[in-house]
């Protein structure tokens, strides 16, 4: 398979399928594949998401759009899948449900990520695909019996108390993709991102770049002693894109990552960067009690509770070597999710 991909590349015609491309990271992957010369189908659960994406991620070369199509799929049902696969050379699946807190039924949060990575995974197989790149988190990797650093050798256990529904659906959805890749030889990779920061592509917005609104919109006074490994939606789209031509990527995951930032970090981060924000900002600490006890009452003190004080940070040094992958420095991340918001006025000015 290595050698098939190695031969038939450069492929600046060949389509892309991109799972959902209405989210965040997807939207950049697929204005990175156009920008490359690349033509891209996304998948939307409805048609009616033509008007606004295309303007949203050709915005910079409208003459791109031309190259870009929309196939109706959804990840809990088979209809439609095999249409979106048709003509398609690599599949990059990025769509997966990612909540805000703790979901009312948390088996169908696992259920959906692990049943749609299957559902995408084989219906590129039986498209007879070059690659299937698929979109984890190190919320697969860092929640297990590993010490800081994590690489890709470390695993979340499912079975742990530290694995909150998010952590194990993204954990059970890799591991049944890899079960499939390897039962029916697909040429599979994966990229496993930290928590995803950078501009937005328009004014909507997920869990990452909302952790920021609400900090500079003054809604967090302090913030629990918990922390992540950042990284720019811009460079996790690279990486994809990186890891869906790349030989040597075949059957390879990828934490792709920066630094770790405890909450207070990145208040402090925004504050130097927006000074006119600085007095929105949290400036203390919750005690590690206070959160303890609000755990019978809040889904969000439930999804940290395992994690107080806890050092998360990864190693992305396969990344760097094996596809020559080079983030930008971590606050530069941070900052571009600020100003989107500011310039979206997703945010008051103070």
């Amino acid at each position: 398979m290595k050698k098939q991909l190695d031969s038939q590349l450069p492929q600046p015609t060949a389509t892309v399928l991109v799972t959902g491309i209405g989210g965040f990271l997807g939207g950049h992957v697929a204005s990175q594949l156009l920008a490359s010369g690349y033509r891209v189908r996304g998948t939307v659960r409805s048609l009616h998401a033509r008007d606004r994406i295309p303007s949203q991620i050709c915005a910079t070369a409208p003459a791109a759009a031309g190259a870009l199509s929309f196939a109706q799929t959804d990840l809990c049902s088979d209809d439609g899948w095999d249409d979106a696969l048709k003509g398609c050379r690599y599949v990059i699946h990025t769509a997966s449900p990612f909540p805000a807190g703790l979901p009312d039924n948390a088996d169908e949060l696992i259920q959906t990520a692990r049943d749609g990575a299957l559902r995408v995974v084989r219906a590129a197989h039986d498209a007879g695909v070059a690659r299937v790149v698929l979109t984890s988190s190190i919320a697969a990797t860092n929640h297990g019996g590993g010490r800081p650093p994590y690489t890709e050798n470390d695993w979340t256990d499912p079975t742990s108390a530290r694995a909150t529904p998010y952590y194990k659906s993204k954990t059970l959805a890799e591991q049944a993709a890899w079960s499939f890749a390897r039962n029916s030889g697909l040429d599979l990779c994966v990229i496993n991102p930290g928590m995803i920061f950078g501009p937005l592509l328009g004014p909507q917005y997920g869990t990452s770049v909302g952790l920021i609104q609400q900090m500079m919109s003054g809604k967090l006074k302090r913030v629990p002693r918990f922390g992540f490994a950042v990284v720019d939606v811009r460079d996790v789209a690279d990486a994809h894109i990186r890891a869906m031509t790349c030989p040597d990527a075949a059957g390879e995951r990828f934490i792709v990552c920066g630094g770790f930032f405890w909450l207070r970090d990145l208040a402090a981060v925004l504050a130097k960067s927006f000074p006119a924000y600085a007095a929105l900002l949290p400036r203390g600490d919750v005690p590690n009690w206070m959160v303890r006890a609000l755990v019978p009452f809040s889904g969000r003190s439930r999804m940290i509770v395992h994690e107080l004080d806890r050092d998360l940070s990864v190693s992305a040094a396969k990344a760097h070597r094996v596809l020559n992958w080079q983030p930008r420095p971590d606050e530069d991340c941070i900052r571009a999710s600020a100003q989107s918001l500011i310039d979206h006025r997703l945010i008051a000015t103070p």
